[in-house]
């Protein structure tokens, strides 16, 4: 059945309103806005002083409630899905660690082969974190298995998932990074720089071939210096690039996450969590791939050698918070950067991240702090606080 939703502030693609009615309708969908002087006849769901907003689009994470996509276990992905609705996360794009080209591959044909059947937050398609990367920024990432790009392999992959391959990060210094970033372009996929000591030029050599987005900007990068700008250099100065930003206040300070959304605008920063398996789970042992990490003090390191951090726990819902709480941005803002643009970054807002009439009817519903109340799914409540 139709119903409208009365609520304090609508968070629409374009505008924010205040008060009004958004109209759900019978199969799930958005239907048309009204403002405050137009009551409708019907149903109305009255949320009070609440703001409505769209679902949040999760575009790099690795696992969830003691599961991980490197599992391979379909079962357990859907679990995540289930999970990531009480992160107010309704798109998601399962992120695989590096791995041997086998692995990744079965990865693709259990998502591409089940995709659509998940009964949580909807697959949107596949972001590979790896292989191609460097070991002097090598992360939580394996280096047994980094190489040079091939066109050959994501093409293979790429049929595995049945298209759904949506995004891959590479390192811009690895031999061939300019041709790889040519050919997944061509295809209508994202490339992504990340794990890479690459100098400036050697990034801006792969962003005018074609590539798109920075994976977790400051972490796993060469770092920004005066006379050698490095990877962080052209994440902050090339225009109409993404980056990516995980706002857990331990990745990146919260001074330095604000600094970069000034300068790059809330229109080009992605918020991300890089979520482990650890997240939505008590503090503890853990793995990460092939690695050993301990979760203590909302953190997950490595255990022994430099304690690096291994991922995060961080929940999305948490981080448009948390940027809000830290002055670095407005509501609405702190939305965008964690519905649209994580979406337009990785070519799939056409199904997801705004509020837009005929659009499925996937939303999330706000105290005035910017806590999660609710979830839902299709127009249909799917989780409350």
């Amino acid at each position: 059945m139709s119903y409208y939703i009365h609520a304090a502030k609508f968070f629409l693609k374009n505008v924010t309103e205040n008060g009004g009615y958004l109209e759900i309708t019978d199969d799930g969908k958005f239907g048309d806005y009204l403002p405050a002087g137009d009551k409708p006849a019907g149903t109305i769901k009255e949320l009070g002083d609440k703001f409505v907003a769209p679902g949040l689009v999760d575009t790099h994470i690795h696992g969830l409630l003691n599961h991980d996509v490197m599992d391979n276990d379909w079962n357990a992905l859907n679990a995540m899905s289930e999970g990531l609705l009480k992160a107010g996360v309704t798109s998601w794009l399962p992120t695989p660690l590096t791995a041997s080209f086998d692995q990744l591959n079965d990865v693709c044909k259990t998502i591409g082969d089940h995709a659509g059947s998940e009964t949580g937050a909807k697959i949107q398609g596949i972001y590979f974190e790896g292989p191609y990367f460097t070991v002097e920024h090598k992360g939580a990432q394996n280096p047994k298995y980094f190489k040079d790009p091939s066109t050959k392999e994501f093409d293979e992959w790429q049929a595995s998932a049945q298209g759904l391959l949506q995004k891959i990060a590479i390192a811009p210094e690895r031999k061939g990074a300019v041709e790889f970033t040519k050919h997944v372009a061509e295809s209508g996929k994202v490339v992504a720089l990340g794990h890479s000591n690459a100098t400036f030029e050697q990034a801006k050599a792969c962003i005018e071939a074609g590539a798109t987005v920075f994976t977790h900007t400051f972490n796993g990068m060469s770092g920004l210096n005066h006379r050698a700008p490095g990877m962080v250099g052209a994440a902050m100065f090339t225009q109409n690039v993404d980056d990516e930003l995980i706002c857990d206040g331990h990745h990146v300070r919260p001074e330095v996450a604000t600094a970069l959304i000034r300068e790059k605008t809330p229109e080009h920063v992605a918020l991300i969590t890089d979520c482990m398996r650890a997240g939505m789970m008590p503090d503890g042992d853990y793995v990460l791939g092939e690695f050993p990490v301990v979760v203590k003090d909302g953190m997950a390191k490595l255990k022994g050698g430099a304690h690096s951090l291994a991922g995060s726990i961080l929940k999305l819902n948490q981080a448009v918070k948390n940027v809000v709480d830290w002055n670095g941005s407005t509501p609405e803002e702190a939305v965008m950067m964690a519905s649209y643009v994580p979406a337009k970054s990785c070519k799939v807002a056409d199904k997801c991240g705004s509020i837009l009439p005929g659009r499925d009817a996937d939303f999330i519903v706000l105290d005035p702090d910017m806590s999660l109340s609710a979830t839902y799914l299709d127009g249909q409540s799917r989780y409350e606080a």
